[in-house]
């Protein structure tokens, strides 16, 4: 058996976090990885709000369960079977595995995968197995078939994408969810043509990273809507020319700034009622994107008539309709050459033993991606250099 620190989900909580804590470090056992797995040694994990809304009960998952699933690590093993990766390899995780053999995989949508979507509902690995477990023997979940909020973990290979081993690993560990949902939102979904409109609803990690994939397509305007000051001037200095204070008027400010309304709105925040405001700043014509997750209860109440007199379109995008092992290395290249400046997403690093301290920051929206790192970085430092 492997022994691991891991941050273990046990029940469901409103902040604070810290004073009322439901994530607890513990060590735990791992299974050594079997038949198409891999166990990854992770270099920095991000705290996201898919993390938080697990924790508040929006997304109901099955508990106990090691939380984390946006991070990027160095393989350590592999099991049989497994050619893509080797030990020594650096990683960046994908949250949804691919079988490549389902319908959405082979139609070239591996984000809709069907195994590995039952597999994350039901908090194991592609591979049907659950590898993390305490001493006693109890089971733990995985989340997202990552559970990256420990010094180690076992995944399914398909869960992998291998990256070159001179980018700094804290900052890969961003473009396994906020980067690549966010930007490919964007280009992926929406794909607008230079010179269109986009607004962009809810400045988290995703919203950020969607006003820096219009901005590298070219859009104008790019409008980003927040109600805090400080995420709008973020937004400002990645590539938004507006910032527009959240509101029950930022749909008519949108309109007037455009001429009739966007072209397209990305709903970043994971809410029916920001939904409806996007696809109220969005003109005729136009699309409304929704990247956000919200609780499963929540329901938005669109004019539905628009949809056929205006051709509207209201479009899901999930993990920025990506195909991951060719979009994070394209997306990595396109960092490297200074046209995604992702560095400016990371708030803080923190220690394991201080993610409920960091959750109570991302609840009260005072970070955008704070960044884990549960043990000793390889060799080169904290940027994960060779």
């Amino acid at each position: 058996m492997i022994e691991t620190k891991a941050a273990v989900l046990t029940g469901t909580a409103t902040p604070p976090y810290a004073t009322n804590p439901v994530v607890h470090i513990e060590d735990v056992q791992l299974t050594p990885p079997g038949s198409g797995e891999v166990l990854v040694r992770i270099a920095a994990a991000g705290l996201c709000h898919s993390d938080l809304s697990v924790i508040n009960g929006d997304r109901p998952r099955p508990l106990p369960m090691v939380l984390g699933h946006e991070a990027a690590g160095v393989v350590e093993e592999t099991g049989p079977g497994v050619s893509d990766v080797q030990p020594g390899d650096h990683v960046v995780f994908s949250f949804v595995p691919s079988c490549g053999a389902c319908v959405p995989c082979q139609s070239g949508r591996p984000a809709l995968c069907e195994p590995g979507a039952r597999a994350n509902t039901h908090g194991e690995l592609l591979t049907g197995s659950k590898p993390f477990h305490r001493a006693g023997g109890e089971r733990l979940n995985h989340h997202l078939g990552v559970s990256a909020f420990a010094e180690r973990t076992v995944v399914s290979a398909a869960s992998l994408i291998r990256i070159p081993s001179h980018i700094p690993l804290e900052k890969a560990a961003l473009f396994g969810c906020a980067v690549l949902t966010g930007v490919g939102a964007v280009i992926n979904t929406a794909r607008p043509t230079p010179g269109t409109a986009v607004a962009v609803f809810g400045l988290g990690g995703v919203g950020l990273s969607a006003v820096m994939g219009a901005h590298l397509a070219g859009c104008h305007p790019v409008i980003a809507v927040d109600p805090l000051d400080a995420k709008l001037e973020l937004a400002t200095s990645l590539g938004a020319t507006h910032a527009v204070k959240a509101g029950d008027d930022a749909p008519d400010v949108i309109r007037d700034i455009t001429g009739g309304g966007a072209h397209c709105t990305v709903e970043a925040v994971g809410s029916a009622r920001v939904l409806t405001a996007a696809y109220n700043a969005t003109r005729r014509g136009g699309q409304t994107v929704s990247a956000g997750l919200p609780h499963p209860d929540q329901r938005a109440e669109l004019p539905a008539a628009l949809l056929v007199g205006e051709e509207r379109q209201v479009t899901g995008s999930y993990m920025g309709s990506a195909v991951p092992r060719r979009d994070i290395p394209r997306l990595l290249a396109l960092h490297e050459a200074g046209r995604l400046p992702v560095d400016a997403l990371h708030t803080q690093t923190l220690g394991l033993a201080e993610i409920n301290t960091g959750f109570d920051a991302l609840a009260a929206g005072a970070a955008v991606r704070q960044l884990v790192t549960p043990g000793t970085l390889p060799s080169g430092g904290a940027n994960g250099e060779a």
